[in-house]
């Protein structure tokens, strides 16, 4: 009954009161700690963002609102920045931090933005929803790959 107490105060604080579903095979909490993690299957959906994974881990504050997601284990993800850009793409492990609005993807990174038609491989990727700016890193032995779709337009 605890459990379930927190997790109802924690979905309705979470993220600066936006609705938040998550749902995962198993849950757990330590609320003197300040975490809650959820295991297998785990989807979240939050507005028009979406993310999978095999583990998601929420660090709250004093205040039950979250400081910091990590997920990690087959990610998967959709995002919707405050621009209207759609990104979608796969990571090993993705933090999100709140506050910052700022989704931080790491190895095997692959982000597709779908209005644009660009994409973004690399080992490190960073994306702010408040502007829609992205920084990338490569990996130490391969460079960050950027792709862009480029229409020709017939000269009439």
């Amino acid at each position: 009954m605890k459990n379930i107490l927190l997790l109802s105060i924690l979905l309705n604080t979470i993220l600066l009161s936006q609705e938040l579903k998550i749902t995962a095979d198993s849950f757990s909490a330590d609320e003197m700690k300040g975490f809650s993690v959820f295991t297998g299957h785990v989807n979240i959906i939050k507005e028009n963002d979406e993310l999978n994974a095999s583990k998601v881990t929420i660090y709250t504050d004093e205040k039950n609102q979250p400081k910091k997601i990590i997920a990690v284990g087959d990610v998967a993800f959709k995002i919707e920045t405050e621009t209207k850009a759609k990104y979608e793409g796969v990571a090993n492990k993705v933090i999100y931090l709140p506050q910052e609005k700022e989704y931080r993807f790491y190895k095997n990174v692959h982000l597709k933005q779908i209005n644009e038609k660009k994409e973004i491989q690399g080992d490190e990727v960073i994306l702010n929803t408040n502007d829609g700016k992205a920084y990338a890193k490569g990996l130490t032995k391969e460079p960050v790959i950027m792709i862009f779709n480029i229409e020709d337009k017939e000269e009439k």
